[in-house]
């Protein structure tokens, strides 16, 4: 790295090496919510077929079969999540969610619950449950 870019705010932010991939544990984040999106899928003349998402509608894709156009625009979903999970944006949650209707009741000290719902502002979740929900499950689903 030249001597002009170690004090830059881009190397002093959160931002990721781009000469590195990206961890498991990231990938298999943004794998689980990338096989639950909604694809929209087009015939197209001249590339066979393309595909968007309702959830992350400015990621396209394109393949000669029906086929190779999903697996091409989940492939390009799962980078893109993975890139906004590194960069400690949270992902849009899959339009296909079922209802909660289960509630659980948890106790937090004080000091615990300011810390929880500080990090959950500051990642952009609506309330400290989806913070919660979210974190907990993307455990559980990528450490089996």
């Amino acid at each position: 790295m030249s001597k002009n870019l170690k004090n830059t705010s881009i190397t002093k932010s959160k931002s990721r090496i781009l000469d590195k991939p990206f961890s498991k544990s990231v990938l298999c984040r943004a794998r689980k919510y990338a096989k639950n999106y909604i694809l929209v899928l087009e015939e197209h003349e001249r590339l066979g077929f393309t595909a968007s998402c309702v959830e992350i509608p400015t990621v396209f894709a394109d393949g000669k079969s029906a086929n190779k156009c999903v697996e091409a625009m989940r492939k390009a979903l799962t980078y893109a999540i993975a890139t906004m999970i590194e960069s400690g944006d949270t992902p849009p949650f899959p339009s296909t969610d079922k209802k909660r209707v289960v509630q659980v009741n948890v106790r937090l000290t004080y000091e615990e619950k300011l810390l929880l719902s500080s990090k959950s502002k500051s990642r952009g979740f609506k309330g400290l449950s989806d913070f919660i929900r979210t974190s907990v499950l993307d455990h559980i689903h990528c450490t089996g």
